[in-house]
Protein backbone atom coordinates (compact mmCIF):
# COMPACT_ATOMS: atom_id res chain seq x y z
CA UNK A 1 0.00 0.00 0.00
CA UNK A 2 0.95 3.62 -0.41
CA UNK A 3 2.13 5.92 2.43
CA UNK A 4 -0.60 7.89 3.45
CA UNK A 5 -0.40 11.01 4.93
CA UNK A 6 -2.88 11.86 8.21
CA UNK A 7 -3.77 15.25 9.68
CA UNK A 8 -4.58 15.37 13.25
CA UNK A 9 -5.57 17.68 16.13
CA UNK A 10 -4.60 17.10 19.57
CA UNK A 11 -5.98 18.30 22.87
CA UNK A 12 -4.22 18.85 26.11
CA UNK A 13 -5.27 18.92 29.55
CA UNK A 14 -4.09 19.45 33.21
CA UNK A 15 -2.85 16.21 34.47
CA UNK A 16 -1.50 15.74 38.48
CA UNK A 17 1.92 15.31 37.22
CA UNK A 18 1.84 17.55 34.85
CA UNK A 19 0.15 17.50 31.06
CA UNK A 20 -1.85 14.83 29.67
CA UNK A 21 -2.86 14.31 26.00
CA UNK A 22 -6.51 14.38 25.19
CA UNK A 23 -8.53 12.51 22.49
CA UNK A 24 -7.03 12.92 19.03
CA UNK A 25 -8.98 14.36 16.34
CA UNK A 26 -8.38 13.18 12.41
CA UNK A 27 -8.70 15.71 10.09
CA UNK A 28 -8.71 15.84 6.18
CA UNK A 29 -6.55 18.73 5.60
CA UNK A 30 -3.67 20.49 7.56
CA UNK A 31 -5.98 23.65 7.44
CA UNK A 32 -8.78 21.80 9.32
CA UNK A 33 -6.14 20.72 11.92
CA UNK A 34 -4.76 24.13 12.70
CA UNK A 35 -8.42 25.27 12.98
CA UNK A 36 -9.79 22.24 15.11
CA UNK A 37 -6.50 22.80 17.17
CA UNK A 38 -7.32 25.67 17.75
CA UNK A 39 -11.37 25.08 18.37
CA UNK A 40 -9.75 22.19 21.24
CA UNK A 41 -7.18 24.42 23.00
CA UNK A 42 -10.07 26.68 23.69
CA UNK A 43 -12.67 24.23 24.87
CA UNK A 44 -13.43 23.98 28.68
CA UNK A 45 -10.96 21.88 30.22
CA UNK A 46 -8.00 21.71 27.96
CA UNK A 47 -5.26 23.49 28.27
CA UNK A 48 -3.93 23.69 24.51
CA UNK A 49 -3.65 21.82 21.71
CA UNK A 50 -1.12 20.77 18.69
CA UNK A 51 -2.17 20.35 14.98
CA UNK A 52 0.53 17.41 13.47
CA UNK A 53 0.62 15.38 10.51
CA UNK A 54 2.54 11.85 10.24
CA UNK A 55 3.17 9.96 6.81
CA UNK A 56 3.41 6.46 7.06
CA UNK A 57 2.06 3.00 5.39
CA UNK A 58 -1.26 1.92 7.13
CA UNK A 59 -1.28 -1.73 5.82
CA UNK A 60 2.33 -2.55 7.94
CA UNK A 61 2.20 0.28 10.84
CA UNK A 62 5.20 1.61 9.97
CA UNK A 63 5.20 5.74 10.36
CA UNK A 64 7.75 8.87 10.46
CA UNK A 65 7.79 11.29 13.13
CA UNK A 66 4.87 13.71 13.69
CA UNK A 67 5.92 17.27 11.80
CA UNK A 68 4.30 19.93 13.90
CA UNK A 69 2.12 22.18 12.25
CA UNK A 70 1.02 24.69 14.65
CA UNK A 71 0.34 24.84 18.76
CA UNK A 72 -2.17 27.00 20.91
CA UNK A 73 -2.14 27.66 24.61
CA UNK A 74 -0.03 25.15 26.91
CA UNK A 75 1.60 21.93 25.03
CA UNK A 76 4.70 20.35 26.19
CA UNK A 77 8.01 20.95 24.70
CA UNK A 78 8.70 17.37 23.95
CA UNK A 79 6.24 15.77 21.87
CA UNK A 80 8.31 12.97 20.89
CA UNK A 81 7.48 11.24 24.50
CA UNK A 82 3.31 10.98 23.00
Amino acid sequence: MAEVTYFVALPFIAADDGVAPGEPVECFSPNAAVMRAEALSRKAGHIGAVAFSRTGDPAIGDFGDAEIIRTFGDVPDDLSTL
